[in-house]
């Protein structure tokens, strides 16, 4: 199981990959500066901090909102999803605010984290994760797991997710 869901989750990273470099590559054709930022890609292999924040990103496009678990929460799919960025300076229209967080006095995620990770506190813009995520923690754990299993997996706050959830049971149930 655990080698399926990487495997997939790899393959996504590249299918984004493919993307951002496709549509960074369109732009610069009309005559627009891009530069696509890899999607899952630390600044420091000793600290669990990307070079850009996709999530922080896709909230401010109002595609969703940062909930407690720290990853984006869309109302479509939950956390569901990954992301990746392309910064060009071509003038685009606004299509959307940063989402309200509607994870109210849900804590699935908090609970069933098996290092305690998330605080539980709501996304303030400005405030640093840390106040509300343990990455380290985290990061920790995934090592842990990796050594018994040889994937660096765990998902368990997506998995519980109920908006995530929902539609899960809605594509199971599909015709």
């Amino acid at each position: 199981m655990a080698a399926a869901y990487r495997g997939h989750i790899d393959e996504i990273k590249e299918e984004l990959r493919e993307i951002e470099a496709e549509l960074a590559e369109a732009l610069r054709q009309e005559g627009h500066s891009a530069l696509a930022i890899p999607v899952s890609e630390r600044m420091d292999e000793r600290y669990p901090d990307a070079i850009f924040s996709h999530k922080l990103a896709a909230h401010l496009a109002g595609l969703g909102w940062i909930g407690k678990s720290c990853l984006l929460v869309t109302p479509e799919v939950g956390p569901r999803v990954r992301w990746t960025t392309v910064l060009t300076n071509a003038s685009l229209q606004r299509t959307g605010e940063p989402a309200v967080e509607r994870c109210g006095s849900c804590r699935e995620c908090i609970e069933i984290c098996p290092v305690g990770a998330f605080s539980g506190r709501a996304f303030q813009p400005g405030e640093p994760r840390e106040a509300r995520f343990d990455a380290l923690a985290c990061d920790r754990y995934f090592a842990e797991v990796e050594k018994e299993t040889g994937y660096k997996t765990c998902g368990l706050c997506v998995y519980v997710c109920p908006f995530g959830r929902r539609t899960s049971a809605r594509a199971r149930s599909a015709p």
